[in-house]
């Protein structure tokens, strides 16, 4: 029979799971709210990204400049022996299993390539992906955090402008980024991708085109290759974050509606405790009454 003071215990503790509730709920709703500045802005720049590939797609068949090398720098395809892997992940936790998921992708990937390459190094951006990479002993070549919920593009351009010094002056050979693409708001897709050597878009034939370029391919290629990586880049944060806020959104509103469950489970306990008690009070009344009548 439970005591008065396991009925206390039940009700302190159905007010802290309260408590918890009221706590996940308002998270869901800023994450929700979050998330839908987020993925408006990775949504709207998905037509850019596509508008630069049709570019590319043009300029598919001026591969090759006069000494039959590149045209640029960053077109030159290498033996890879040096690979670099910028991985994005998030700053903060609970988000469910995103962070894990990620990082999991990640760890594969060079796991995969380490036998092949003399190096492998990393670059995080995001917390969560740094300290997995520190305690897994890889290399991080550069780290780069507090990119904020809805980071500029000027807060990506730093870690392209790392990638294609370092790929321009022969220090990697193939630069590779992984982040979580925002499917909807309940599917999130760890994605990794090549973005340097610059790859023509698949589909693409390099066959010749009649249009007159002004200023010359060269040229163009000189100011559209380094703003298409950094496209890249600042689409896959973008990406990255719209998925970080709906994994939490998502994550929080499970957790409300495990604590409620939970409430409801311990309020019947509670009234079955005091129920007993209840019935134990009234025996040992009824008890002495008749005692004292005998």
């Amino acid at each position: 029979m439970a005591g008065g003071g396991g009925v206390r215990a039940i009700r302190d503790r159905i007010r802290s799971v309260s408590s918890t509730s009221k706590v996940t709920r308002a998270m869901e709703l800023v994450a929700a709210s979050k998330m839908r500045r987020a993925q408006e802005r990775a949504v709207a720049s998905r037509p850019y990204a596509e508008q630069m590939n049709a570019v590319l797609s043009q300029l598919a068949s001026f591969t090759a400049g006069g000494d039959g090398g590149p045209l640029h720098p960053l077109l030159e395809r290498r033996e890879v022996k040096n690979l670099a892997y910028i991985h994005i992940s998030a700053d903060r936790g609970l988000a469910g299993g995103l962070n894990s998921n990620m990082n999991r992708a990640g760890a594969g990937l060079l796991l995969e390539h380490q036998p092949h390459v003399e190096r492998v190094t990393v670059i995080p951006a995001g917390r969560k992906g740094r300290d997995f990479f520190r305690r897994s002993g890889f290399d991080i070549a550069a780290e780069f955090g507090e990119l904020g919920d809805f980071p500029d593009f000027s807060d990506v351009r730093p870690i392209a402008r790392l990638v294609m010094d370092d790929f321009i002056a022969g220090k990697v050979d193939q630069v590779m980024v992984g982040y979580q693409r925002f499917v909807n708001a309940a599917v999130q897709r760890p994605t990794i991708i090549q973005i340097l050597p610059v790859l023509p878009p698949a589909g693409t034939e390099a066959k010749p085109v009649d249009f007159i370029f002004e200023p010359s391919p060269e040229e163009l290629l000189a100011t559209l290759l380094p703003r298409f990586v950094e496209m890249q880049i600042y689409a896959a944060v973008l990406e990255a974050r719209a998925s970080e806020q709906s994994a939490r959104m998502v994550a929080m509103r499970q957790a409300t509606d495990a604590a409620n469950e939970m409430v409801s489970d311990l309020t019947l306990a509670y009234n079955k405790a005091r129920q007993e008690g209840i019935t134990g009070e009234l025996l040992d009344i009824v008890g002495g009454v008749a005692a004292l009548e005998g």
